[in-house]
């Protein structure tokens, strides 16, 4: 009997262990949102830094699925000294933004929105 136990237990841990590693893969794609006011941003690259309200930097990357709203210019219209709403999605390159929104400094700055 303890044999068969031993036969059966492996795949089911296989199984838990697969589907352990989905989990985490699809918490690390999860959109996490920031408020921050634009610190700078590097236009060749597609990058732009925030300091959040809680103080940390933040830097993202922008692609051609990036929605913005309420930025006249999109892209173009980010200005130091703007505040934003970030929404991003982190990769393996880093924070990618999905929706970058005009803001009124209000908010969150991403903690504990995995």
């Amino acid at each position: 009997m303890n044999h068969a136990i031993r036969r059966t237990a492996a795949p089911i841990l296989a199984a838990m262990l697969v589907i352990a590693l989905v989990a985490a893969t699809q918490a690390q794609g999860a959109l996490r949102h920031f408020d921050g006011v634009v610190l700078s941003k590097n236009s060749d690259a597609k990058i732009f830094r925030i300091r959040t309200q809680g103080g940390s930097r933040m830097k993202f990357r922008v692609n051609g699925t990036t929605v913005f709203e309420r930025v006249p210019g999109g892209f173009s219209g980010l200005m130091p000294g703007l505040h934003v709403q970030v929404n991003a999605k982190r990769t393996n390159n880093g924070w990618v933004a999905r929706k970058v929104e005009k803001g009124g400094g209000g908010g969150h700055d991403g903690a504990g929105h995995h």
